[in-house]
């Protein structure tokens, strides 16, 4: 038996303090050559607080996390890009 992969993207949204999309660092983890982490700050005060990862290795968000308050614990976390997608 072969098992079939869900491919709906999740459309859920997280909220950011801010509205701004300032990567701190992309890394490429897994040596392929894409970005597999994002580390972004939102509202310009230089602290990341949106962290994205690529698990599959297919070049696209597959989990978000945002810290609103920035104290190392994230508030939520959703599958795909919560609404913040990477400028390519």
């Amino acid at each position: 038996m072969s098992e079939v992969q869900d491919t709906v993207e999740s459309q859920e949204t997280v909220d950011t303090r801010g509205d701004e999309r300032i990567e701190l660092l992309r890394a490429d983890a897994n040596n392929d050559g894409k970005t597999d982490v994002w580390v972004v700050d939102t509202d310009g005060d230089g602290k990341a607080d949106l962290f994205q990862f690529d698990t599959t290795g297919d070049g696209t968000v597959d989990v978000t996390m945002v810290d609103r308050d920035e104290d190392g614990k994230p508030e939520e976390v959703v599958d795909g890009d919560g609404g913040h997608p990477p400028v390519a």
